[in-house]
């Protein structure tokens, strides 16, 4: 980046209603159509005319294909609208950040619904078998991304802490009942097993097939780190990362949100080839403008990171992707300027939302991005 304070989006933006009926291969109302025809005008996508014979057109493979590019076209030009120097697809091309990859590997039977936050929820599968690689998950849609924007891309990756922790453990611990009594003992060693297994013969062999289309950003998204924040399972979220990304000539970069940031700040700087931690703050902070530390409330846990030795850059969140509550600009602005106050160098700052805007309708995700690059631009100005 040639400037302070780059944007960036975490990675999934809400998939609105016509492009999952349409997908599911409901016919959509005239009303739905309006509406997807009139955001591609907002965002001036041309080809509408031969967008709206699609949305109209009866069922198929090829129509849900298209219904998947273009509502991936569409979130990329909503980024690129509201002003983001970094960002992906809206990750429209996934049913869910965990369903998407165990779907696509085998070894896994889903079995059923279980609650993450607010009214959402996610298939919860069983490993029942070791893992094995069966067809790509992130690939197709890298290759349309790159194809359809010229701005820095960034790929959303589940990691392999948070796809094992949510996961049923069945086949290793079944594997190891026998040879290990201690049940605490053998349900870690089960753990850790699985983690490998599934770095080794599934999520390594997609990076490949990202860093060799191209890739040259990948986000290892970890919400389940310090779920169990003991020391032994930090070291082992560390193991975990550093084996995933070794070897890889690609930026990575840690996505953790919603967490213990006491605690992970102690192991980060043990992570290889980790050039940024994106992690959220907004949801913590207070409205009032300022800079201030009883005012920017939300932000002490920077000064952890930094106490820890941490010297990589932060995609901070300065957005809360939680709420209808449009942040003015100069509250951005507030918000990084502190943020440089405690990590003193403004290059290690990246202007960044909470996590992914999956909860927000379009209108209030394009408004806050558009308060995001506002902003940031207001930050640059202060330091100019």
């Amino acid at each position: 980046m040639n400037k302070l304070f780059p944007t960036q989006e975490i990675g999934s933006l809400s998939k609105p209603k016509w492009r999952v009926k349409a997908y599911r291969g409901n016919p959509l109302s005239e009303e739905e159509i309006t509406e997807a025809l009139n955001w591609g005008r907002k965002l001036g996508i041309s080809d509408l005319e031969k967008f709206a014979e699609i949305l109209r057109e009866k069922n198929s493979p090829k129509r849900r294909k298209a219904i998947l590019e273009w509502s991936a076209k569409y979130a990329i030009k909503l980024f690129e609208t509201a002003g983001l120097n970094i960002l992906y697809d809206g990750e429209q091309w996934r049913s869910e950040m965990y369903e998407h990859v165990i779907r696509r590997t085998a070894g896994f039977e889903f079995l059923g619904y279980v609650k993450s936050f607010d009214y959402r929820y996610f298939r919860k599968a069983a490993c029942v078998e070791k893992p094995k690689y069966s067809k790509s998950f992130y690939l197709e849609e890298f290759v349309f991304t790159k194809k359809n924007t010229e701005r820095v891309v960034k790929v959303p990756f589940t990691g392999p802490y948070t796809l094992v922790d949510w996961t049923f453990n069945e086949y290793y611990e079944r594997k190891l009942v026998d040879k290990i009594k201690d049940f605490k003992l053998r349900k870690f060693e089960a753990r850790r097993e699985f983690i490998f297994d599934l770095i080794k013969e599934v999520l390594r062999t997609e990076i490949k097939k990202l860093v060799d289309a191209g890739a040259k950003w990948i986000q290892i998204d970890e919400p389940a780190v310090t779920t169990n924040p003991t020391d032994e399972e930090m070291k082992l979220f560390v193991e975990a990362f550093n084996e995933l990304v070794k070897g890889f000539n690609c930026r990575f970069s840690l996505h953790n949100c919603y967490s213990n940031y006491a605690v992970l700040a102690k192991y980060v700087c043990d992570l290889k080839n980790c050039s940024q931690l994106s992690i959220e703050f907004a949801n913590r902070d207070s409205r009032d403008l300022g800079t201030e530390d009883y005012v920017r409330k939300g932000y002490g846990d920077l000064k952890i990171f930094e106490e820890e030795g941490y010297n990589g850059d932060y995609g901070l969140g300065v957005i809360d992707v939680h709420t209808n509550f449009i942040e003015p600009p100069e509250l951005v602005r507030d918000r990084i300027l502190y943020a440089v106050k405690i990590v003193k160098d403004p290059v290690r700052i990246y202007a960044s939302t909470d996590c992914g805007l999956r909860t927000r309708s379009w209108d209030i995700s394009f408004k806050k991005l558009q308060s995001l690059v506002s902003g940031a631009e207001l930050a640059r100005k202060v330091l100019s």
